[in-house]
């Protein structure tokens, strides 16, 4: 439909409505001349009758009144539409889906969604664990969280984490058997739990540093997941040495139930970041999100 067409009909709806050009006139902001040009080229171009005329009063003909009756509804289906869509600016609603690896979601996002989602109501958060490092635009993500390191540059990236540290621990148990690792080498002669990479399906090279110096660990043992949480238990059970972030571990290790070695050897990596495609148009929901995800400066 053309756009002069569309108008007319806004405007004959509004005629019909008001029983009158000019209260018509003065709700669409024209002129009751420009009102009654409009409807006499509707006319026209239909060639029907629409509006019957008289010195007080204007009334739909009985094609008219057909008209009416199958236009205005439609019109006003796509006012109220717009109208809500308008609303969002200042009412937050929606769903925005967020991908990030296992760690990132239980230990970072969700104690953060925890205090949002009972302020939001009306907004719908779908947190899709993946530990490979996708291409969340063809994956139809808002957003995902990744390490700083490992979001690609053309990406906007929102720092939602302090940065991260691992930790070498074990169980008592394993080191009643075992003498501790004290530096890196030191791996070789241990029973190490690995981790297998997503992204690319090799195992993770233990990273470490001390003093400038760095070294990459190539362990072996027994036991090979892909996630943290099962490299936890399997160190719990005194099945071997695990490289984990510390905050997975801290209440194991407090409680004795695991013990840290080579803390002075253990890095810090940049922490979790929020990352997306444009900061154009972020929907509103979007907005207040991040807004709560990003991290406060102390």
């Amino acid at each position: 439909m053309s756009q002069e067409n569309f108008n007319s009909l806004i405007a004959f709806v509004a005629i019909s409505r008001e029983g009158s050009f000019t209260k018509a006139a003065a709700k669409l902001g024209v002129s009751p001349s420009a009102l009654s040009h409009t409807m006499r080229a509707l006319e026209s171009r239909l060639g029907v009758r629409l509006l019957t005329r008289t010195t007080r009063s204007v009334s739909p003909t009985e094609a008219g009144e057909r008209l009416l009756a199958s236009v205005a509804p439609r019109l006003d289906e796509i006012e109220a539409e717009v109208a809500a869509l308008s609303a969002l600016r200042d009412k937050p609603a929606g769903n925005i889906r967020i991908s990030a690896a296992g760690h990132a979601a239980t230990n970072v996002v969700w104690p953060l969604l925890e205090k949002f989602l009972p302020n939001y109501p009306d907004i719908k958060v779908e947190v899709i664990i993946n530990y490979g490092l996708i291409d969340i635009v063809a994956e139809r993500f808002d957003a995902g969280v990744r390490l700083g390191d490992q979001v690609a540059k053309d990406m906007i990236a929102v720092r939602i984490a302090p940065d991260l540290r691992m930790a070498v621990v074990a169980s008592p148990s394993y080191f009643s058997k075992y003498p501790a690792p004290k530096i890196p080498q030191d791996l070789a002669n241990h029973n190490c739990i690995g981790f297998r990479l997503a992204t690319h399906g090799g195992l993770y090279a233990w990273e470490f540093e001390k003093e400038k110096h760095t070294v990459n660990v190539r362990v072996e043992g027994q036991l090979t997941f892909n996630t943290s949480p099962q490299m936890v238990s399997a160190a719990l059970a005194g099945l071997g040495i695990a490289y984990v972030p510390e905050d997975m571990v801290e209440q194991d290790i407090q409680a004795g139930r695991l013990v840290r070695v080579m803390t002075e050897w253990c890095p810090y990596f940049p922490g979790y970041h929020l990352y997306f495609a444009s900061r154009r148009q972020l929907s509103p929901a979007f907005a207040v999100l991040l807004d709560a995800l990003k991290l406060k400066s102390t």
